[in-house]
């Protein structure tokens, strides 16, 4: 490893270390036996529920892992993403311009297993709670990881779109900038690579990389899309999406390969020109990342125990506890 990279890796984990304390003070309220005695049953009736919506549809899993993250990185783990434009006075998160594509499944299974659990414990389980767990029950039905999840979280009194812009990475964002960001959250570049490990599953809208595979004006711009892709999946990529300015809906799979499968495809897509983000594409080309994306690509188990721990940390972000936030009756409307 190279001066330059050894600096670079050492100023983000120093930038992260900065942005921890007050995730490692949060870790330590919540806990595992957390409903042990108010609600011992939980895990076992979120489990059952969001298996029963993904045999239902497929795409609850990626979908809730992405509603997950984007919970956390606004304004902590605390479900203000949950909360319905219909029942807000204010123009709440949901709401936000890179939040109109979440998908419905992934609200709808968070909902049923609310329902669920106010008929066994009412009042007691946060919807921030439900969402961590079913985050992780879904990864492991698609063949991924399962880890202990802490639990104790509180969910939030105010949810407001406002707070979004800056706080999620977009998908033409460059990997040092985007490391940026994740610092900002407490999260090191290789836990951050290990995050986006969960792009082998889940789907990406054309429109959110059109620019990579239409009249590209990047750096070799001379083929038509950018160089960074396969040519052969370029060119599959602009018949796949034609149209899809009229169609907003077209969308292609985010791993091409393994796509309903939670594995390190992934990470060997990108070498290969195969990732369909230009986020994606960026961990390779930057070697502060691009020494983790070759990592995961080698070997699965190491992917899976990096993507747990990443995980366990991403769910401590930002949590409320005790009186700093409520148990919501409905998850999507604020009490």
């Amino acid at each position: 490893m190279g001066t330059l990279l050894r600096r670079v890796l050492l100023s983000l984990a120093l930038l992260a270390a900065a942005a921890t304390p007050g995730a490692a003070a949060a870790a330590a309220r919540l806990s595992t036996s957390y409903y042990s005695r108010s609600c011992p049953r939980v895990e076992q009736i979120v489990s059952d529920v969001v298996a029963a919506k993904q045999h239902a549809n497929p795409s609850t899993a990626a979908g809730t892992l992405r509603l997950f993250f984007h919970d956390c990185f606004v304004s902590g783990c605390d479900a203000s993403v949950l909360v319905s434009p219909l029942s807000s006075d204010r123009t709440p998160e949901r709401a936000a311009e890179i939040n109109l594509s979440l998908p419905g499944d992934a609200f709808d299974a968070v909902a049923r297993a609310k329902a669920a659990l106010e008929a066994a414990c009412p009042g007691t389980v946060s919807c921030a709670d439900i969402l961590a767990l079913a985050a992780r029950d879904l990864v492991g039905i698609l063949g991924g990881p399962r880890f202990p999840v802490l639990l104790g979280r509180r969910d939030a009194r105010r949810s407001d779109a406002r707070d979004v812009e800056g706080n999620l990475p977009r998908t033409n964002m460059s990997a040092r900038a985007m490391t940026v960001l994740f610092a900002r959250k407490g999260i090191t570049p290789q836990e951050m690579v290990a995050l986006a490990g969960a792009h082998t599953v889940g789907f990406s809208h054309c429109s959110e990389f059109a620019h990579r595979v239409y009249n590209y004006k990047g750096k070799g711009s001379g083929a038509g899309h950018d160089p960074s892709l396969n040519p052969e999946f370029a060119r599959a990529l602009q018949s796949s999406c034609a149209g899809y300015e009229s169609n907003p809906d077209i969308s292609i799979f985010n791993d091409i390969v393994t796509p309903r499968d939670f594995d390190e495809l992934y990470f060997k897509n990108l070498p290969r020109g195969l990732g369909l983000l230009a986020s994606d594409a960026a961990l390779w080309e930057y070697p502060p990342t691009k020494v983790f994306v070759q990592q995961y690509a080698d070997n699965r188990t190491a992917f899976f125990q990096d993507f747990a721990k990443a995980m366990q940390k991403l769910g401590t972000v930002g949590v409320k506890t005790g009186r700093q936030g409520v148990v919501r009756r409905q998850c999507d409307i604020l009490d």
